[in-house]
């Protein structure tokens, strides 16, 4: 339960990181609620694979793939919006990643 909300503050952080920025610019509100979700959910999922790699490197690769949905929504409307989204999917990916190695606990099996 200790690594779920470790998991789930992480999460928080990388949200709010990403949507501060979103808000500044006043992009609509149901861009900035996705993204505050994806990054919960990611918070979650990252700490959960168990890929033979780097934490920061294995962050980064599950952010980057699941921002893919994204950039094919975002591309029609404002293509000048990928690189953004991709260098933010990579910074704070790879620092989920990071964080997850450092605080959470792995769960012997």
């Amino acid at each position: 339960m200790r690594n779920i909300f470790i998991a789930l503050l992480i999460g928080l952080a990388a949200a709010v990181i990403d949507v501060t920025p979103m808000l500044l610019q006043k992009l609509d509100l149901t861009s900035c609620i996705s993204a505050f979700i994806q990054w919960i959910v990611l918070g979650l999922i990252i700490p959960s694979i168990n890929w033979k790699m780097a934490a920061w490197l294995k962050g980064l690769l599950v952010a980057e793939l699941a921002a893919l949905p994204i950039l094919v929504l975002v591309f029609e409307k404002d293509p000048t919006s990928i690189l953004p989204i991709l260098l933010f999917s990579a910074v704070l990916g790879a620092g989920v990643g990071a964080a997850s190695g450092r605080f959470i606990q792995p769960v012997q099996a």
